[in-house]
C-alpha cells in the first residue's frame, strides 16, 4: 500500500478522473463530450458506462420524455406542490416529491422488467404457466398493465412500442420484450373480455429491457424523468403562491371514525 492510498482507495470510481485543468468522464475529456453528446446520451454514459448508438439513444430519450408527468394528483407531484407552499426552497420541494417514489408509486417499471425476464425464461409457449407462476409469487396484479384513467389505451404506450419496432427493424434492439409485452396485453384482454392497456410503466420497461438496463437502474431513470415534472409543478406552484396548501381545499373535512361524535 502506497502512502495515502488508504485515502484514495476509500472512494474508488471508474466514472470520473480529474486534476487541475482536466476532467475526464468515463475516459473521455469533458470538452469532447460537451456539444457532441445529448443529455440523454450523457445520462446513459454516466450510469451505464457505455455509449449508446443513435437509434438506441432515440429510444432512451423517448422513454425519458414519456414519463415526465402524470398530473397534480400523482402523489409525487402533489407532494412537491404542497411542499412549495410551506416556505421551503425549490430543491427541497423537489426532494419531497422524489421521496414519494416507492414500490407502489414509481416501482412498477422495475417490476415489469422482472416480469418480462421471467416470461422470457418461460419461452414463447410458456406464457400461461409463466404468468401463473408470477401471480403465485407476487399476486394477481401484473405490473405495467391497466390504468385507472387511460382506457382503453394509454396514449404513450403505442408510440413507444412503435419506436421499439423501428429500432428492431434497424437491428438496434431485438424486439423480444415488445413481443412479450404485447402477448401479455392480448391475454389480459381475452381473459377479461375488455382491453387492459399496457401503461407507461410497462411501455418504458419494454424499452429499458430492450436496452439491457437492469431493473433497479430503470427505476432510477424513471425517477430522473419524473423529477422534470416535479420541478415544473413545484415552480408553477411557487409562481401561483399559496400558503400551507393541503391535499384538499380547507372547507372539506375528513371523516372521523373514532369514539364519540364529530360535527
Amino acid at each position: 500500500m502506497t502512502e495515502g492510498s488508504d485515502v484514495s482507495d476509500w472512494w474508488r470510481t471508474s466514472i470520473i478522473d480529474m486534476e487541475p485543468g482536466r476532467i475526464d468522464i468515463r475516459g473521455t475529456p469533458i470538452q469532447d463530450l460537451i456539444g457532441n453528446l445529448s443529455f440523454p446520451e450523457m445520462i446513459w454514459l454516466m450510469v451505464m458506462g457505455t455509449p449508446l448508438g443513435p437509434v438506441q439513444a432515440k429510444l432512451f430519450e423517448a422513454a425519458l420524455v414519456s414519463a415526465v408527468d402524470h398530473g397534480p394528483q400523482a402523489p409525487s407531484i402533489a407532494a412537491a406542490r404542497m411542499a412549495a407552499t410551506c416556505g421551503i426552497g425549490l430543491q427541497s420541494a423537489m426532494a419531497t416529491g422524489l421521496n414519494m417514489l416507492g414500490d407502489v408509486h414509481g416501482g412498477a417499471g422495475e417490476q415489469a422488467i422482472a416480469l418480462y425476464h421471467h416470461l422470457e425464461k418461460a419461452g414463447p409457449d410458456g406464457l400461461e404457466s409463466g404468468l401463473s407462476e408470477w401471480r403465485e409469487a407476487h399476486g394477481r396484479y401484473l405490473p405495467g398493465f391497466g390504468h385507472r384513467f387511460h382506457k382503453p389505451t394509454d396514449p404513450r404506450a403505442p408510440r413507444l412500442l412503435a419506436l421499439v419496432d423501428e429500432a428492431a427493424e434497424a437491428g438496434a434492439v431485438s424486439g423480444a420484450y415488445a413481443a412479450i409485452g404485447r402477448m401479455i396485453e392480448e391475454k389480459l384482454a381475452r381473459d377479461r373480455g375488455a382491453p387492459v392497456p399496457m401503461n407507461i410503466d410497462g411501455a418504458t420497461a419494454v424499452i429499458y429491457a430492450e436496452l439491457g438496463c437492469p431493473g433497479p437502474v430503470a427505476r432510477g431513470f424513471f425517477g430522473l424523468s419524473r423529477s422534470v415534472g416535479i420541478l415544473a409543478h413545484a415552480w408553477e406552484q411557487t409562481l401561483q403562491g399559496g400558503r400551507n396548501k393541503g391535499p384538499t381545499p380547507p372547507h372539506y373535512r375528513w371523516r372521523y371514525t373514532g369514539d364519540g361524535h364529530s360535527n
